[in-house]
């Protein structure tokens, strides 16, 4: 038996205000804090009326078998949160008790990935997959005190209740029971949902130690969900963001990358900037807003292509990942070309130590530095055989945001833009759909 079981309904949790709050609000009021070890194992269980039309049909499938198989299944993390917010989940999270061969044995339509961590995929119509994983506990439970504590992997089979308090941020932390109609929640994240705000589960300096991606899942939380960060959080992401440099280069590449995607790029790239997060990742982007005065210049722009960049997304979904990587670059990169008899190989040299810092992709580099080269071409309306190559369509949107940037008229380059239906092509990635 759980805990006592308050009764929400999805009112108690309305949708977020999509323009999100004025920076002034980044801060929350000091919240109770929660141990990292909740004491009890049972859950709180909270009676939640959640839309059922807003949960994928075969996501409902695959959490019956298993449960109707004796297995315990929930819906986990991201996916519960956003039901609560009245928002439709991109996508659904099962975590079981069962291990990945008896999840095999129960789907034919399932396969078995990951080689140190197993997952199961369970494959639908359409190229859908569901994730289907077993509760895993932190394996620093396991660790010697003396142990580093940095997590270099995440891969020892646990129960529920240690799924829960191993994960990053209260909100990700509930799991909801179909069956049942019910939120299980060990780490007070129905509160903090309610509350909206960004906390982490246990001490914040020592959870981003464990993982420093988490400062940045934080900030894009914070960004993207319209919450405030509470003011413990908000301190060890200063306090902890040189740690970022320890992180894996290529995960931090793709979560600057899912920061730009969210449609709130501006307010959270504002609160790297303001964290200092910004100073660690991309200094040639902080030092240019330091740099910017009161009055119009580069910084004012740089807001203005992320307010584009946000209203592009939240029209036509996610724009191409390398138009994102140029227009986030695009102010310092035209600094770094000023009086170059070379833009693209201005351009290179600017890259380069974004490539070995961050592991910005070569491919990525090389767009950018084609498209800003050919950008002088296309404000004269002489584009030439560019117009004929794979980059022409997104050299066409950054020269589009760059203008509208600088209040300068679109209207000759918008006849060169792809069509509504082609751009709606792109996957919810920014990458071209297959």
């Amino acid at each position: 038996m759980g805990r006592s079981t308050p009764s929400y309904t999805v009112s108690d949790f309305p949708a977020v205000d999509p323009r999100g709050r004025d920076h002034d609000d980044a801060q929350a009021p000091p919240r109770p804090r929660v141990p990292a070890e909740p004491g009890p194992n049972d859950p709180t269980r909270h009676d939640v009326v959640l839309d059922e039309a807003r949960i994928d049909p075969d996501v409902q499938k695959v959490v019956k078998r298993l449960t109707r198989a004796g297995f315990e299944a929930y819906l986990v993390g991201g996916c519960v949160r956003d039901l609560l917010l009245e928002r439709r989940p991109k996508d659904f999270d099962v975590a079981t008790s069962a291990r990945p061969e008896e999840v095999r044995a129960l789907f034919r339509n399932s396969r078995i990935i990951g080689r140190r961590f197993r997952l199961v995929h369970v494959l639908f119509h359409g190229g859908k997959v569901i994730e289907v994983a077993t509760f895993r506990r932190n394996p620093k439970d396991e660790a010697d005190e003396g142990a580093e504590l940095l997590i270099r992997s995440d891969n020892v089979f646990g129960d529920a209740h240690e799924d829960a308090v191993r994960r990053d941020f209260t909100m990700n932390a509930l799991f909801y029971d179909l069956e049942a109609q019910q939120i299980l929640d060990w780490c007070g994240g129905m509160e903090d949902v309610r509350r909206r705000v960004v906390h982490t589960i246990g001490e914040p300096e020592v959870r981003f130690r464990e993982d420093p991606i988490r400062i940045l899942r934080a900030l894009k939380f914070a960004g993207r969900l319209g919450f405030a960060i509470t003011p413990d959080v908000y301190d060890a992401i200063v306090y902890c963001r040189e740690a970022l440099a320890l992180a894996a280069r290529p995960r931090v590449s793709e979560e600057i990358l899912r920061l730009m995607r969210g449609g709130q790029a501006r307010r959270t790239i504002y609160l790297a900037w303001e964290t200092g997060v910004l100073d660690v990742l991309l200094p040639e982007l902080s030092s240019l807003l330091y740099d910017d005065g009161a009055g119009e210049g580069a910084g004012r722009r740089l807001w203005r292509l992320l307010d584009t960049i946000d209203r592009r997304t939240n029209e036509d979904g996610p724009l191409d990942d390398t138009v994102l990587w140029a227009l986030l670059l695009l102010e310092p990169i035209r600094e770094a070309c000023e009086g170059a008899p070379d833009r693209g190989e201005a351009v290179a040299d600017f890259l380069e130590p974004l490539v070995e810092r961050i592991a910005l992709s070569r491919r990525y580099a090389d767009g950018i530095r084609r498209i800003v080269a050919v950008l002088p071409r296309l404000y004269a309306g002489r584009p030439g055989r560019f117009a004929k190559t794979e980059l022409f369509d997104l050299a066409v949107e950054v020269a589009l945001a760059d203008l509208a940037a600088r209040g300068e008229p679109t209207e000759a380059l918008e006849r060169l833009r792809p069509p509504p239906q082609a751009r709606r092509r792109r996957g919810d990635d920014g990458r071209p759909a297959h």
